[in-house]
């Protein structure tokens, strides 16, 4: 059967062409897999290990739990009648994260949602991936629901822009934190577009609130993926103003301008502000 050979290797190679897609793109697979109710696209590309840590169901292992939480999260986006925009995509090393914004049906019937969404994927080799998934759930139920951490402080850190901006964000220094940005900068809110504050003046009023009751907000820093463009750290608040907080997982995107200065953060967690 001098054909066979021939055969086996076609089909190796149409595998190994399918891991390198997945490789190249692990969200945009993560979301078809998602889209389709089907996690063999997901297996196939990663044959080791698939973790998924998502806010509503948690920390998600195993070909079992896999399966049932691609089936039940594909009804769920059937329900709202999901349509997904890209907005970005950072890549440093084994990480790659991908920025987007969900349009969705709101509550009871209240009207299109844009929902902004984080995906980290993350592949220490060529046969395991991790996916974590940043967002706000206020948008979808009306309130804030607690993120726990899902990684732990680390000495990570970015230096330029992105770390003033940050150490003036825990210090409570308005000033800085105005000036860390270009005039047309702006920073969006994790419950969507229409909470984004653009220029100096918008931006000091969000901030002078932030830290109105005196003192910054804390962030433990705990992974950095920076493009040189785009810097985006997963943290988890500790603290906001004086007031001590349960530590939850966050990520925030800082894109810098061409000058130095930032043009855009994106924030993408669901910390509730204390309040007063």
């Amino acid at each position: 059967m001098p054909w066979f050979p021939e055969f086996a290797n076609a089909a190796e190679l149409a595998r190994q062409q399918v891991r390198a897609a997945g490789r190249a793109d692990p969200v945009g697979q993560y979301f078809t897999a998602l889209n389709r109710g089907d996690t063999h696209l997901l297996e196939d590309v990663w044959p080791g290990r698939v973790v998924v840590f998502d806010p509503r169901a948690g920390e998600v292992q195993g070909h079992h739990q896999l399966r049932r939480f691609v089936s039940d999260n594909r009804s769920w986006q059937a329900e709202r009648h999901i349509r997904i925009e890209t907005v970005a995509t950072t890549r440093a090393g084994d990480r790659a994260v991908v920025e987007l914004l969900a349009h969705l049906d709101g509550r009871d019937g209240a009207g299109e949602v844009a929902w902004p969404v984080a995906v980290v994927a993350e592949s220490p080799d060529d046969l395991s991936v991790t996916f974590r998934t940043y967002c706000s759930q206020r948008p979808l139920f009306g309130q804030h629901q607690l993120r726990p951490p899902i990684l732990t402080a680390s000495q990570a850190g970015p230096g330029d822009v992105a770390g003033r901006y940050l150490a003036a964000l825990d210090a409570g220094d308005t000033d800085a934190v105005v000036a860390a940005f270009a005039p047309d900068g702006y920073l969006r809110e994790p419950d969507g577009p229409q909470f984004t504050y653009r220029g100096p003046a918008e931006l000091r009023s969000l901030f002078d609130r932030w830290f109105g009751a005196g003192g910054g907000i804390g962030l433990q820093r705990c992974a950095v993926t920076d493009d040189g463009v785009r810097c985006a750290l997963e943290y988890n608040c500790v603290r906001w103003g004086r007031r001590k907080l349960a530590p939850q997982a966050g990520l925030a995107v800082c894109e810098r301008e061409a000058d130095g200065l930032l043009a855009a953060v994106r924030i993408y967690d669901d910390v509730a502000r204390p309040r007063p």
